[in-house]
Formats: structure tokens, C-alpha cells, sequence
């Protein structure tokens, strides 16, 4: 309740800074106010209706409607995330930059890993570097790799409608995306500390008029971008992702967006991000209870290793973070498959090896059932005597 009201507070007096034209219009027809320097108010009253009245639950369509899964409520999923420019190549056993060619067998290879529910591009096509071409050549591999859920990013807000498209064609006609859609968009329309980024919102713009599902994220960096104590961190980070859901709101009540709140965490003797830490752990379970007693849709971080190799420092820093963030209820589970190195790097093998960690933590957490059947005393004395 504290780390709640705190950010309500932050919203409520500081607000949002860098807020586009358009955004700001719509923004204040929804209830902000004027602030300072040109930065725009959120009062409290505001923000709990925005949350009242957000989209709860809603169904994250894969192609193959029978791979499609629900989003909200206690569901928890695994999938990935992340954008890694390097990846562990099979034959060398050295990494070497990511290719378009890498991103389809990624595709490919998670498309038969059962306990991975939704792919995200996991790595970047450094092959081709233009920004249009990439963006078009990576949604098309996600869709040629697989029938499951996906999601990528738009670089620029006029790379939406042609990729959309695409997604049509693959859908079966003009308007198929639009009824249902099976891509989400990554987005991060925040910038840390509490600011907008033009780019990104006009995405969201777009994202929404073709009825994009979404994932606004925030990635906070303590001792960086937010406050070095944990608390602190966790109130400015919830700020700042519910200037996300207030956004959406302005533009379109209701649209489907996950609350990607994502807390990350740097080494303050280096300044290198601290992916596999304790602190990161705990801040993304952390968030993700914070995120389910609002009753909105959850997407946090975990298994973020900085170990490089598959190694036992890979195994610890995969396997506690990702059954934390299980046990704490949230329900999109992001980067917690393939990724090493603080997520530059992306691994064939390690993809296997996370997809039996999550069969492991679906089996955690379902918990063990108690009735007659399973107890069966009887059965017990008759074995012993037997």
C-alpha cells in the first residue's frame, strides 16, 4: 500500500515531463492537469479510475487458435524476450553476431518447446541494418517460425501499418489481423525518470488505431535512471508504468495492455547491468505482486543471467529468478528463455535447457492435491503389511 500511494503521489506532483502535443491533448481531456515546465499532472483520482476501468484479461492469440492463451487473473506463462545482438554458435562454441537466418531458427526451435507460451523477437537481425527492412523481415520470421503468440517492436510509428499488412495476408484478408491479433508490440513510451519519449508514443498511437495488443514496458535502472533502494525503486518504477496505462487510456479506454514493469538493477562499482542478481529477483517478483493486486494484466523480468557459458552460474541465475517471479503470479514471464550474457547474447542449447526449467515450475506450481484418492491410507497399510 505505501510503494502504491508513493507512486500515486509521484504522479500527483510531479507527473510526466516530454509529453508530445498530441499525447498532452489527450491527456488532459482525460483528466490531467498543468504542471511546471511544461510537465503534465496525474491526479490520484485520475490514475484509480484509469486502473478501474483498464483491460483486466484479455486472450493473446497465436495463429493456431488452439496455442492461444489468456493473459490476466493467476495464468502464468513463460516465453521470451529481449534483443540480443550476439548469439552462442552451435559449431564454434563462440558467439558472433545475430543474424536474420538465427532469429528463424529461433523461431523454429521454441515452436516445439512446450513450456514456452509466446515468442518474442529474442535477438536483432544485425545483418540487415536497415531500420524498415528489419523491422518488416523480423515480424516476417516470427510468423514463417511459428503458430504460437508473438511479439516484436516497431522501430518508427509509419513501420506499423505496412507490417500489419503482412500480418492481413497471413491472416486471410484485409482487416483479418484486426479481429484477431495474433502479434503484440513491445513498447517502451516511458523513458526513466518520468518522461515521455516521442518516438515510442507515437507507436503506441499507431499500435492502438490497428489494434495492436501491448506491452508498455519500463525498465528502471536502480542507482541509475531510479532510486537505489529498493522501495524507492519499486514506487518511481510503478509511476512510471502506470503514466503507461493512463496514456493508453487517453487514446483508447480498455486497450489491451500489459503492465510490463520491469525492474533492473546495476552494479554500482561498474555501472554494468546486473541481470542475475538478487536485487533483480526480488524487485520482479516484487513488481509482479504489486502489479496482480491491481488486478492488471503482469509482465516482468527474470532469468536475466550474466553468465555467458551454460554453466552453474547459468543454472542458479536462471532458476531462482524465474520460479520467484512464477511464485509471485505474473503472468507473462519475459526474457526467461535463451538469453545469457545480461541479454546480448541468445543460446540454442540454453533454449532446452530453460524450456525443462519451466516444466519444473509449471510443476511447482501447481502444487500437490490432497484428497482420498491421494492420501488413501488404506493403500499405505496394505503395501506394509503386504
Amino acid at each position: 500500500g505505501a510503494i502504491y500511494d508513493t507512486a500515486l503521489d509521484l504522479l500527483a506532483r510531479l507527473g510526466m515531463g516530454d509529453v508530445p502535443e498530441r499525447l498532452a491533448d489527450r491527456l488532459l481531456a482525460a483528466g490531467a492537469e498543468p504542471g511546471d515546465g511544461g510537465r503534465l499532472l496525474f491526479p490520484k483520482s485520475l490514475s484509480e479510475d484509469v486502473i478501474a476501468g483498464a483491460c483486466k484479461r484479455f486472450v493473446f492469440h497465436g495463429r493456431d487458435p488452439d496455442r492461444s492463451i489468456e493473459v490476466g487473473g493467476k495464468a502464468v506463462h513463460f516465453g521470451t524476450g529481449g534483443a540480443a545482438v550476439q548469439v552462442l554458435d552451435l559449431d564454434t562454441g563462440l558467439y558472433r553476431p545475430s543474424t536474420l537466418a538465427d532469429l528463424h531458427a529461433f523461431a523454429r526451435l521454441q515452436d516445439r518447446l512446450t513450456n514456452i507460451s509466446w515468442f518474442t523477437r529474442n535477438c536483432i537481425a544485425t545483418d540487415v541494418p536497415d531500420p524498415f527492412d528489419l523491422d518488416v523481415n523480423t515480424a516476417y520470421a516470427l510468423i514463417a517460425g511459428t503458430t504460437k503468440p508473438v511479439a516484436t517492436a516497431f522501430t518508427l510509428a509509419e513501420h506499423v501499418a505496412p507490417i500489419v499488412s503482412m500480418f492481413d495476408i497471413a491472416a486471410g484478408g484485409e482487416g483479418g489481423f484486426a479481429k484477431r491479433p495474433f502479434v503484440k508490440a513491445h513498447v517502451s513510451p516511458v523513458i526513466s525518470p518520468m518522461r515521455y519519449g516521442a518516438d515510442a508514443v507515437a507507436v503506441v498511437f499507431e499500435c492502438i488505431r490497428h489494434n495492436v495488443p501491448l506491452s508498455c514496458i519500463t525498465a528502471a535502472q536502480a542507482g541509475a535512471t531510479a532510486p537505489a533502494t529498493l522501495a524507492g525503486f519499486l514506487a518511481q518504477s510503478l509511476a512510471e508504468t502506470l503514466a503507461s496505462l493512463v496514456m493508453v487510456h487517453a487514446i483508447q479506454p480498455g486497450h489491451p495492455m500489459v503492465f510490463s514493469n520491469w525492474p533492473f538493477v546495476i552494479d554500482l562499482r561498474t555501472g554494468a547491468f546486473a541481470g542475475g542478481g538478487g536485487e533483480t529477483a526480488l524487485l520482479n517478483a516484487a513488481s509482479a505482486q504489486i502489479i496482480n493486486w491491481l488486478g492488471l494484466p503482469s509482465g516482468v523480468a527474470a532469468a536475466m543471467t550474466d553468465a555467458k557459458a551454460i554453466d552453474a552460474q547459468y543454472g542458479v541465475e536462471k532458476g531462482t529468478p524465474s520460479l520467484a517471479a512464477a511464485l509471485a503470479g505474473a503472468n507473462l514471464v519475459y526474457e526467461s528463455s535463451g538469453m545469457t550474457a545480461s541479454l546480448l547474447g541468445a543460446s540454442f542449447e540454453a533454449f532446452v535447457l530453460d524450456d525443462e526449467m519451466h516444466s519444473a515450475n509449471n510443476r511447482i506450481l501447481r502444487g500437490i492435491e490432497v484428497s482420498a484418492d491421494t492420501l488413501d491410507p488404506d493403500a499405505i497399510i496394505d503395501a506394509v503389511l503386504g
